[in-house]
């Protein structure tokens, strides 16, 4: 396999990263490792796939190191026959930074592949961006050009990409996630508060390369200066009035906008506060006006339960006369 220039990290890969840290290691200082499976073209590592591999390390000394090579093996060969053209291309760790023995395992990785990535996955990432640093091991370059026998880590950029069928699973697994009663309004604002957060965080990056170079810690590479000048190039001159009229004249819409909309929101609250007293009283009133249909005007029975009561007496035998003419008086003995 030739030397990577990119990779692109798929998301079945990221769920079985995450699975494999929560089943294994979770609330731990622990980190877990597994082999990446996927394709490689014209430099780029489409890295589709992925499984767990048993690891072990010394907590005191991380040059001492366990990976079940068997397990390995026979896991790879399963995977081989699902799918075919899934071949090894690299292995992950969670990390979340490069470790003493990482050299060793990718040059044990290189049985199996020979120019093996190592995916670094931030379970728990601290700050906004990707969650994913890829490397992959090369011999190191003295300063009169010749190489070291030693190897050394070097950075490709790294992107999150998903086929069809991989963006549906996606959104079906996050459909319980997502908040359905949240505007478009406040999802639009957290896209760009997570946006500018990660824009932050570039210029940051930005800043502290250029003080390490001015301060000579790091070597000049023109490569990088040229692509920061061409940024710089492209702003615009926010000095020119014209432009920066234009900027405020689109500002001031879209706060209009939003102004109207709170106001508009304000009023079909106030409108529907207002409806739903109007029905309670009409409620009260229809509710009040049946309890007095049922008593009467003074809390008396009204007619027809007057009869109904009347007859439930006479069949209950209260009040009938008897052989001598009283009612409920003594019989004929004087009793």
């Amino acid at each position: 396999m030739p030397v990577p220039e990119s990779a692109v990290v798929h998301p079945l890969v990221l769920l079985s990263v995450v699975d494999h840290y929560n089943r294994v290691a979770r609330d731990t200082k622990k980190r877990v490792v597994g082999l990446l499976l996927g394709e490689h073209s014209k430099g780029r590592v489409d890295i589709t796939n992925s499984f767990a591999v048993p690891y072990e390390e010394d907590d005191r000394d991380n040059s001492i190191w366990f990976l079940d090579h068997s397990y390995l093996e026979s896991m790879f060969q399963m995977f081989k026959k699902v799918n075919a053209r899934e071949k090894v291309v690299g292995w992950y760790s969670t990390g979340p930074r490069l470790r003493e023995a990482d050299l060793d395992i990718t040059e044990l990785m290189t049985n199996y592949c020979d120019t093996p990535l190592l995916v670094i996955c931030e379970v728990q990432p601290k700050e906004m961006g990707l969650p994913t640093t890829a490397y992959y091991a090369t011999d190191a370059i003295r300063e009169d050009g010749t190489q070291k026998s030693q190897k050394v880590f070097v950075n490709i950029p790294t992107e999150i990409g998903a086929t069809e069928a991989e963006e549906i699973g996606v959104e079906h697994l996050l459909r319980d996630v997502k908040d359905a009663t949240v505007s478009t309004l406040a999802a639009e604002v957290s896209t760009l508060a997570a946006g500018l957060s990660g824009l932050k965080s570039r210029l940051l990056q930005i800043q502290e390369y250029l003080s390490l170079v001015i301060g000579g810690k790091l070597p000049v590479n023109h490569d990088i200066l040229y692509q920061l000048q061409d940024v710089f190039n492209l702003l615009p001159n926010l000095g020119i009035e014209e432009l920066a009229r234009s900027f405020a004249v689109q500002s001031n819409d879209m706060m209009l906008a939003i102004y109207l909309a709170s106001l508009t929101r304000s009023v079909l609250a106030l409108h529907n506060l207002i409806d739903n007293k109007e029905q309670r009283v009409w409620r009260e009133k229809e509710a009040s006006k049946a309890a007095k249909e049922v008593k009467g005007p003074k809390g008396e029975l009204s007619s027809a339960d007057k009869k109904d009561d009347s007859s439930k007496k006479a069949e209950a035998g209260e009040g009938a006369p008897h052989s001598n003419g009283n009612v409920d008086g003594p019989d004929s003995n004087g009793k």
